[in-house]
């Protein structure tokens, strides 16, 4: 058995039959959608068509929202339908950012993950799915794809079909006779509708109004010829397709709205987990080569610190869970391929030998040498740490990778991004703490040099790597040319660059005789501060930017 859908947009009358059937079918409550129709007009008037859309879960034969689950609540049956378990998801939303097509929500009333489920429950009983039962014009086929003597096999041996996004590798199941390359398309409106039929525009989707690129500039070759100046790879002025060549062409009539899952705690858990995973990791790393001498207060005051901000990690984490009273289920009940998961069981391991770590060096500093932590001991947890530390830093590039809705976060740099990330902050945490705390000279000098080492290479990375080099995807690239010259331009430029990497390095290269040393340790918080506000600006336009794109 692998059950999907025809859609015969040669019959489909845009109707919405499909759409009120799927809501009173599955009780699916007001302001969210597991089926709606797209409306398309093209031309203007009085050549003008419009064409309908029937959208939802594509049941995809590789369904990457069921790799993501951390909980196995999204899970694919045996028969190829994916559905979802209501009583078991927490409200992560990651299946939301691995679906390259929009087609899940957070369901209001039970704050849990939800979307086309094929009708399973009548599938179950011989029964076809509501909404194919009450098309009018028999627009929605759906059926065994593996048996050919389905209507639906036979309908697609005999048609031309198209499918949504076919180059994600996720094989969606929803096929489309006669579809329409501009509906099929979510970019061609990238831009966020300023109205739509049916409905006001709620939607946090789509880019700002002036983000599109100018027009094209033009230049005199060396022949003499006019010619248009390249544009930036994937980031279109405009095409024959969805361009505006005449008034109104193309337009967005009606589409279903979407939220964007993630907002501020996870920027901010990505600047705190650098935090605590980096000041534990530089000082094991430091101790365990010999770059430094052991310094008790720097492990007593900055494991503090670095606890701290692993709690505060935790704590964002849990908090933006639409089901937070569930977190304990992702270790209880965890689904392995999961990098939620994964990430959950290293961020564990690291707060346990690493605070264990701790606990012996402040117990060993309060008894005032009552109790000792012996030097092998010290050495074992130290090296223990260092691996489970890199791993807390850098496993959310691999959840993002996990995420195919979101094609900026596709970057192979980000393992080393966060990383180099993780070293800034740490770095810079221990820089700041000996303002406040006397730290010993040759801890503080490793300190200050990797921090400024760490900003120069993270801001090469940012420049040439994740934002400079150009994006083959072509939501990579308008993610990209948003964060640059978009609606997020001014918290990149002022925030990220300028806040969090010209003004610290121009605090570390003021000379320590020029201020005095008094003041050159509060200049080293100050650069600091400046980074770390500076890294969660960069962090917010990266998380968000990806998220405000349409994919529907």
């Amino acid at each position: 058995m692998n059950y999907g859908f025809v859609i015969d947009n040669t019959r489909c009358i845009g109707c919405h039959a499909c759409s009120t059937a799927c809501k009173s079918e599955n009780e699916v409550p007001l302001g969210v959608d597991r089926t709606w129709v797209k409306y398309v007009e093209h031309g203007a008037y009085p050549d003008v068509t419009r064409t309908f859309q029937v959208t939802r879960c594509n049941h995809c034969e590789n369904p990457p929202c069921v790799r993501i689950c951390p909980v196995t609540a999204m899970y694919q049956r045996d028969d190829g339908i994916v559905e979802f378990d209501k009583d078991v998801c927490i409200g992560c939303k990651a299946c939301m950012q691995a679906c390259p097509y929009d087609a899940i929500h957070i369901d209001p009333d039970t704050h849990t993950a939800a979307k086309c489920h094929f009708c399973a429950h009548r599938i179950d009983v011989g029964l076809e799915p509501a909404c194919a039962v009450v098309c009018p014009t028999e627009a929605i086929v759906a059926g065994d794809l593996d048996d050919p003597m389905s209507k639906i096999a036979k309908l697609v041996a005999t048609s031309r079909v198209s499918v949504r996004k076919p180059e994600q590798g996720t094989a969606p199941k929803v096929l489309y006779i006669d579809g329409d390359a501009v509906a099929l398309h979510p970019t061609v409106f990238a831009a966020k509708p300023q109205q739509l039929m049916f409905a006001d525009v709620v939607t946090e989707q789509g880019t700002a109004a002036n983000a599109a690129p100018p027009k094209r500039a033009i230049s005199v070759a060396a022949s003499g010829a006019t010619i248009r100046v390249p544009a930036a790879q994937g980031v279109p002025g405009g095409s024959p397709v969805g361009g505006t060549r005449a008034e109104q062409m193309i337009q967005l009539a009606y589409n279903a709205q979407h939220e964007v899952p993630w907002h501020w705690p996870v920027p901010a858990y990505l600047v705190t987990k650098g935090i605590g995973a980096g000041i534990f990791g530089f000082l094991a790393l430091g101790w365990g080569l010999g770059w430094f001498g052991f310094d008790q207060a720097a492990i007593v005051w900055g494991g503090l610190l670095a606890i701290l901000a692993t709690l505060a990690t935790t704590g964002l984490l849990v908090m933006d869970l639409e089901r937070p009273e569930r977190f304990l289920s992702i270790l209880l009940r965890p689904q392995w391929r999961s990098w939620l998961t994964r990430g959950a069981f290293l961020l564990v391991g690291f707060s346990m030998i690493s605070g264990l770590w701790w606990a012996g060096e402040a117990a060993a500093s309060l008894t005032d040498g009552a109790f000792v932590l012996p030097s092998p001991a010290r050495a074992v947890l130290g090296w223990l740490t260092l691996p489970l530390a890199i791993g807390a830093a850098i496993y959310t590039a691999f959840l993002f990778a996990q995420a195919e809705g979101r094609d900026l976060w596709q970057s192979p740099l980000l393992p080393t991004h966060l990383l180099v990330q993780a070293a800034m902050m740490g770095t810079g945490a221990l820089l700041g703490l000996s303002a406040v705390v006397e730290l010993q000279p040759d801890l503080v000098a490793a300190a200050r040099l990797g921090f400024g080492v760490s900003l120069v290479v993270d801001l090469f990375v940012i420049s040439f790597g994740e934002l400079g080099v150009p994006h083959a995807s072509e939501l990579a690239a308008r993610a990209a040319h948003e964060i640059r010259h978009g609606r997020h331009a001014r918290r990149f430029w002022w925030g990220a660059i300028v806040l969090g990497h010209v003004v610290p390095l121009a605090l570390l290269l003021v000379p320590a005789g020029a201020v005095g040393p008094a003041l050159a340790p509060i200049l080293g918080l100050l650069a600091a501060v400046s980074a770390t506000a500076g890294l969660y600006a960069y962090e917010y336009v990266f998380v968000m930017a990806p998220q405000e794109l349409p994919n529907s």
